[in-house]
């Protein structure tokens, strides 16, 4: 009986609950489209009380069971242009994930609409939606919780990939810019996804200029998968609009390939594998080179980690343009202190392979350039937030038979005979100079003071006679200081370096000019094309010592009237000094022609560090006068009495008219 009694009680409770289930249903589909209207106007109110912006939907109602369509989208910030309009909107909602909270589309149709992004003297009419809502003042501060960065990458993927529908039309929609004037459009003519295929054409205006793009490929939004294919129309390249005119940056390629083969949370990681593929990539910028650089091919092959305090691309992954093929691995981690790591490793490689693959337009000065042998390559990076100084930096290259069989554009092996060297200031040839016996000015490296010499060896490159070209610790302490400073204040230039971009390089500060730099060196002092000493010979005749005065058989002259070899250690300390910032010595010499306070401790702190070093004895040091500037350059000096300068210097005319110009 008791039995009974509970079935017949469960029974009823079931079916009290179905009533009410169907009541609700049937309460839904009576009251829904006032409850969809009424979520709307919810959102608007949101939108205008914390962006300041009016939303719309004209018209908004459900149809079928999950389907909602509206019409007349739009949404305008105040006193702005518009910045989204959509003329309907048709889409499928996955009931059973939207009861837990969890929004997810099934299907999408889009028609007549566009985004507009606009810059001008009024401001941004998209700016209110980039900045984050402001904290009330009332709120207390929460205590900063530690982000699991697996989770979050999960989550966010999750969210972002729900909304892209497994079925989607998308027909006559446009993404306009206006920035100040600069108007790109970029128009939507067709897409379609559909059984995992999509397809898709984009008309692209700037100016005059029209192209047709077009995407190919799988997109399987619920698998987390996707293969697309980004192409012209024509043969021609993509050409990258609007960076062009505002970054002064053109960009292009022939087609784009991008794949994700797998996104999978297993335990507390997260694993993303894929590769992108690019074909005829080419960049051009005034701080890259001074023409088109193009890669033919290139491609990337990824695995990334995520883990709860740490990010990583795996050294799975790898990378590879023409025919250089390199694995890199790379980890940003949180566990204990905050550190960072990149490793490169390129595998055994034929030299020529290499030579062959740099990019075109990026080493204009190998192109020609033959080798023989082979290398291979590793770099490790370690960097400590908490403990700088403990910074790793180990760069090694391994030869195996490497030579240089033929040179390209840059003949190093000139340096061992006579040559007409001409400087580029700012994009101007100067006069030329003859480095050789051809020039009265010309001085050999034994008729330079040896202070000069050391001076100059203890200031710019104290290791010269020892390393090849680089010196890793000066590298090291460069990045440590760089980085502490977030700027470039410390460079790790050697003589080598030097040397290499003064007479081979221009003086333009490009991507390409220092990578140059480096590769030269690197041939220059590994090959032995040039003897340490001929190198510095040439060094002190080429190098810049002020305003149109080049080589230190001009410089001595054009500050003291004398000869190289009979500088003082005070003017040769001197000299050592400005070879950094030549142009600007007058700044280091106050109203009265003489050093100011902070140049005399910078010259004494060299002649203690060549004292220090044996470089120079005690006795070197007894006979120490001011550095009185008495040739034309006094004329430069800011000194009180002109009279005086008059009187006692040169005119700095008749100086550069006594200087040999060879031609």
């Amino acid at each position: 009986m008791r039995k009974r009694n509970r079935k017949q009680l469960v029974l009823l409770i079931v079916k009290i609950f179905a009533v009410f289930v169907v009541l609700g249903v049937i309460a839904f589909f009576i009251f829904r489209n006032a409850l969809l209207n009424k979520a709307i106007a919810k959102v608007a109110h949101k939108i205008e009380r914390d962006y300041n912006s009016k939303f719309e939907v004209k018209q908004a109602s459900f149809k079928g069971f999950s389907g909602i369509t509206m019409q007349g989208i739009t949404l305008v910030p105040k006193d702005a242009d518009t910045l989204l309009h959509i003329q309907s909107l048709t889409t499928d909602v996955n009931v059973s994930r939207l009861l837990t909270g969890k929004i997810q589309l099934g299907r999408l149709e889009m028609k007549n609409g566009y985004i507009q992004l606009v810059r001008n003297k009024k401001g941004k009419n998209f700016d209110a939606f980039l900045r984050s809502a402001k904290k009330k003042k009332t709120e207390e501060p929460k205590e900063k919780e530690k982000v699991n960065y697996a989770k979050k990458a999960y989550r966010l993927l999750n969210r972002a990939l729900n909304l892209v529908p497994t079925d989607m039309t998308l027909q006559n929609l446009s993404l306009r810019l206006n920035d100040m004037g600069r108007e790109v459009s970029i128009d939507l003519t067709a897409l379609r996804l559909a059984d995992k295929q999509l397809e898709s054409s984009f008309g692209v205006t700037e100016k005059d200029k029209v192209q047709s793009w077009q995407v190919k490929g799988v997109a399987d939004p619920r698998n987390k998968q996707t293969d697309l294919k980004f192409f012209n129309n024509d043969t021609s390249r993509i050409e990258l609009p609007y960076i062009s005119e505002r970054f002064n940056l053109k960009s292009g390629f022939d087609s784009i390939r991008v794949n994700v083969q797998n996104i999978d949370m297993e335990g507390d990681e997260l694993h993303i594998d894929g590769f992108a593929a690019i074909n005829d990539f080419m960049v051009n910028h005034p701080k890259i080179a001074r023409k088109d650089v193009v890669i033919n091919n290139a491609r990337f092959d990824y695995h990334f980690l995520f883990g709860a305090d740490f990010m990583e691309l795996d050294s799975t992954s790898s990378v590879q343009f023409n025919n250089v093929k390199l694995t890199p691995f790379a980890k940003y981690s949180i566990e204990k202190d905050t550190v960072y790591q990149l490793q490169l490793h390129i595998p055994k490689m034929q030299a020529q392979d290499f030579i062959t693959s740099l990019p075109k337009g990026l080493f204009s000065n190998f192109e020609g350039m033959e080798a023989e042998g082979s290398f291979s390559y590793d770099l490790d990076f370690v960097y400590n937030k908490n403990k700088p100084k403990e910074l790793v930096f180990d760069s090694n290259l391994k030869k195996d038979g490497l030579k240089i069989t033929k040179y390209g554009e840059a003949n190093l092996a000139k340096l061992n005979t006579a040559f007409t060297y001409m400087a580029i200031d700012r994009g101007v040839r100067q006069r030329p100079i003859v480095v050789g016996p051809e020039n009265p000015n010309f001085t050999p490296l034994d008729q330079i003071s040896p202070y000069l010499q050391k001076a100059v060896l203890t200031s710019e490159d104290p290791s010269f006679f020892h390393h090849r070209g680089f010196i890793t610790e000066a590298f090291r302490q460069s990045i440590i200081k760089n980085i502490q400073t977030k700027k470039f204040a410390r460079g790790a230039s050697t003589i080598s370096m030097q040397l290499v971009k003064n007479v081979f390089l221009t003086r333009e500060k490009t991507l390409s000019r220092k990578l140059e730099e480096i590769l030269l060196v690197y041939i220059l002092e590994n090959n032995r094309i040039a003897g340490k000493e001929r190198m510095l010979e040439v060094y002190f005749n080429v190098i810049e010592w002020g305003p149109d005065v080049y080589g230190i058989g001009e410089a001595s002259q054009y500050y003291f009237q004398k000869m190289p070899a009979e500088l003082t250690l005070d003017e040769c300390l001197f000299l050592a000094s400005i070879v950094p910032r030549p142009k600007s010595f007058m700044w280091q010499f106050n109203d009265e022609g003489k050093l100011k306070p902070y140049a005399e401790r910078h010259n004494t702190y060299i002649r203690d560090l060549m004292l220090r070093r044996q470089l120079i004895t005690p006795e070197d040091t007894l006979q120490q006068e001011e550095v009185y500037i008495n040739g034309p350059a006094r004329a430069r000096l800011k000194i009180k009495d002109t009279m005086a300068i008059a009187n006692d210097s040169i005119d700095i005319d008749d100086f550069l008219f006594t200087i040999p110009k060879v031609y």
